[in-house]
């Protein structure tokens, strides 16, 4: 009897899905089509978009059983949820580009030392913090002649030292040999664990969506954290996306980000504000925090407390290096992660440059924003199932090191997808930004197709207050 070979992607779902716990059967009702290489890179970014948006799937499908007893479908296309990991790229108001051009001093510099080190500028607070921070001229020449005269790891320590986002590019030995690294190293893909004990919190009995009458309660800001709360709107939970007045936002994120939720402003510095929040996690089913570590704890809601706000609340922890080890705190994003594991240095021997060339999508972003959903709704299935309160840990750096482990392609294919092969997954909605376009959800649940509700708006919108 001959034996199917598994696909890289069959493999990749299998071992994502044996973390939930959950019946491997399961996979059974899993169809993937489309093989790499999608996009021009020797990492697997398409066999990434194409599992963790399954996994996610194949949850909600579960939670539909649970609550229906019918089973259902999932089909994903991997030229469909490569498009969906790059869906802040395609996201357009009234055919223009939604997304702003980068900051001009956000980038790749070359350190005295010839080694290379990162800048994340895009927000603006970050950009006066590290020019104050080397002490020039608010220029790329001016940081260009600061970083000369030091070496990659003065920067990045002078730099971090002040919670400002940057890294140092460091190679893959470097980094597996790396405190942090090494940290990493031992920790799995996510983590989800029972964190209090209380009674079995049931599915409402009407349901039209796997997660209809779900309320979800987000706090995040950059792509990863977004995406969990996105991927559970898509799946019918209501999503209050929460963002304090005077933070520092990227329109064209979430225009691309709010669609599916209903964003509201609330003020954690202010007493009226931390009440409000208070009053919303006590209805809470999930909450979602991408906060730096400790940040949204020191305001009064790590997961211990809001266990006992709020028995059988599922609290969705997102950090950039993971919760262990001696970088547990610090500030990263997507392609900061992507230069201090070897993933940026890797892509820069391949292309032959000195330097760095980053992932053709934010696949780490993406795909730890589907693992979180998935982590969410798993979890919300135990506690139908047993009670308790449960912590699903998700971060960037656990996702770069899976990426790793699933090897690279033997070259680079200079290629990528023109606009006939993106248009066939773009749907269009009127908003309060004008007409929005949007990558229609990749996994492909076959009776109950995942969609969004509510067109894409700005904070501030909506009042903080569950339907």
């Amino acid at each position: 009897m001959l034996h199917h070979q598994k696909t890289d992607s069959e493999s990749a779902l299998e071992n994502i899905w044996h973390l939930t716990g959950e019946s491997l059967d399961c996979l059974n009702k899993v169809a993937m089509s489309g093989s790499e290489p999608i996009f021009s890179s020797v990492y697997k970014t398409g066999v990434v978009s194409q599992t963790t948006i399954a996994a996610a799937g194949l949850a909600a499908a579960e939670i539909w059983r649970h609550r229906t007893g019918t089973d259902q479908t999932i089909k994903v296309d991997m030229t469909h949820s490569s498009v969906s990991f790059r869906s802040e790229r395609y996201s357009t108001v009234n055919g223009n580009p939604s997304r702003s051009t980068p900051d001009d001093i956000h980038g790749f510099y070359k350190c005295g030392d010839a080694g290379w080190i990162q800048l994340h500028t895009n927000y603006p607070n970050h950009r006066t913090g590290i020019v104050k921070a080397l002490g020039c001229q608010e220029s790329r020449e001016s940081v260009a002649s600061s970083l000369k005269k030091l070496s990659s790891e003065e920067a990045e320590n002078i730099l971090t030292a002040q919670n400002l986002p940057a890294a140092k590019m460091r190679t893959r030995e470097e980094w597996w040999k790396h405190e942090q690294g090494i940290e990493i190293s031992k920790l799995p893909l996510l983590e989800i664990d029972k964190i209090s004990d209380s009674e079995p919190v049931k599915f409402a009995p009407e349901t039209i969506r796997p997660l209809d009458s779900i309320k979800v309660l987000e706090l995040t800001k950059v792509i990863a954290g977004p995406v969990i709360g996105r991927t559970l709107a898509e799946h019918g939970a209501d999503v209050l996306w929460v963002n304090g007045p005077q933070l520092d936002l990227l329109e064209g994120l979430v225009i691309d980000m709010s669609r599916g939720k209903r964003p509201v402003n609330i003020d954690l510095d202010s007493i009226a504000g931390k009440t409000q929040l208070t009053n919303l996690a006590s209805k809470a089913d999930v909450f979602v925090q991408g906060y730096r570590p400790g940040s949204i704890s020191k305001k009064g809601f790590s997961p211990e407390s809001l266990a006992k706000l709020n028995p059988g609340i599922i609290c969705v922890e997102l950090s950039a290096f993971s919760h262990k080890g001696p970088w547990a705190n610090r500030r990263g994003f997507d392609s900061l992660l992507q230069t201090v594991s070897g993933i940026g240095h890797e892509g820069g021997q391949a292309n032959n440059i000195d330097g760095m060339v980053h992932l053709p999508c934010q696949a780490l972003d993406h795909a730890t924003g589907y693992l979180g959903a998935m982590g969410a709704m798993i979890a919300l299935l135990r506690r139908a199932r047993e009670g308790g309160s449960w912590r699903v840990r998700v971060s960037l750096a656990q996702t770069a090191h899976w990426l790793i482990s699933l090897g690279k392609m033997d070259h680079i294919n200079n290629l990528d997808l023109n606009r006939s092969d993106v248009d066939q997954f773009l749907g269009y909605t009127n908003s309060p930004f004008g007409t929005v376009s949007y990558v229609k959800p990749a996994a492909m649940l076959s009776k109950t197709p995942g969609a969004w509700n509510i067109e894409p708006s700005p904070f501030g919108t909506y009042k903080p207050e569950w339907i």
